[in-house]
């Protein structure tokens, strides 16, 4: 089985590979950490700051990266903002079979909330550009670009609204819910 998990930035999309990682023992790929290699080892005049432009270089390389797990029978989790919308029109039902997919957003609400430990949190698993311009205001935007986009496209997407940790223990759980009877999240 492949996971793809999408979202905007800062939703926990890391966080929630490496729970999955841990649990599920799937290896995962940070698109973050293939974008950051490209760009660093000039295969692209690409910057961190290009978003869609990144999502127009990097989708194709994912795409058949996730197709050459799906042929080989293996587990892969991918995480990234840069997981289009319309990710489905780029796999055959044969492939889509063995995809789950997983978009995190969180309401406007979480971030007013919580913001203070959004920003804290950022790095928790890896180490982030400087983000210190980030508002509430931002992410909110940012979130809600995602959000619409994905659900215009007919995804499901999973929102944070009050708790972080139970929302992932709640995806953990609908993933794969014989191997999280034990998850603390």
């Amino acid at each position: 089985m492949v996971i793809l998990v999408a979202g905007a930035s800062h939703t926990g999309k890391t966080l929630l590979a490496q729970r999955m990682l841990e649990v599920f023992g799937y290896p995962y790929l940070s698109i973050d950490h293939l974008k950051m290699g490209l760009i660093r080892s000039g295969n692209t005049t690409l910057t961190p700051e290009d978003d869609e432009e990144l999502t127009e270089y990097l989708w194709p390389i994912v795409r058949e990266m996730v197709k050459t797990a799906i042929e080989n029978k293996q587990n892969l989790i991918v995480e990234g903002c840069y997981i289009p919308p319309a990710w489905r029109k780029d796999f055959e039902e044969e492939y889509l079979r063995s995809i789950e997919f997983v978009c995190l957003g969180m309401s406007d609400a979480f971030i007013d909330a919580h913001f203070g430990e959004i920003r804290e949190n950022a790095c928790a698993i890896e180490a982030r550009l400087n983000d210190a311009e980030c508002t509430p205001d931002e992410l909110k935007e940012d979130n809600r670009r995602y959000i619409d986009a994905f659900k215009e496209g007919g995804e499901k997407v999973t929102l944070i609204e009050s708790d972080y940790e139970e929302t992932i223990r709640t995806v953990l759980e609908e993933l794969h819910p014989r191997n999280t009877s034990s998850i603390t999240a």
